[in-house]
C-alpha cells in the first residue's frame, strides 16, 4: 500500500527514489513488490534505452483507482489516533 500511496501522490518514481521513501525495506522485499504490482496491473513499469538504465514506475488506470480508498484508510487512521490518544490521555490523568 505505501508504494502505492507514494506513487499516487507523488507520481512517477524511479527504483532509488522508492527506496529512499523506504528506507527499512531490502532492495530484494522493493523489487520483488513492484514486480507483483506490475503483474497485477496497479503500477506500469517503464524502461528506456539509455546508459545506465533507467526505469520509472507509475500507477495504471487501475492502480489510480486505488488512491481514494487508500486516502479514506489514511483519514481513518488519523482520526483513529486522534481518538486513541485523546483517550489515553483520559485514562492516564483518571489514574493519577
Amino acid at each position: 500500500m505505501i508504494i502505492l500511496w507514494h506513487l499516487g501522490k507523488e507520481g512517477t518514481k524511479r527504483f532509488g527514489e522508492l527506496q529512499r521513501l523506504l528506507p527499512d525495506i531490502t532492495k530484494k522485499v522493493l523489487t520483488n513488490q513492484l514486480r507483483e504490482l506490475e503483474e497485477d496491473k496497479l503500477i506500469h513499469r517503464e524502461v528506456y534505452p539509455v546508459v545506465p538504465p533507467k526505469v520509472e514506475y507509475s500507477l495504471t488506470e487501475h492502480g489510480e483507482t486505488l488512491i481514494p480508498i487508500l486516502e479514506s484508510m489514511y483519514e481513518w487512521g488519523s482520526n483513529y489516533m486522534e481518538t486513541v490518544g485523546k483517550e489515553r490521555d483520559d485514562v492516564e490523568y483518571s489514574i493519577l
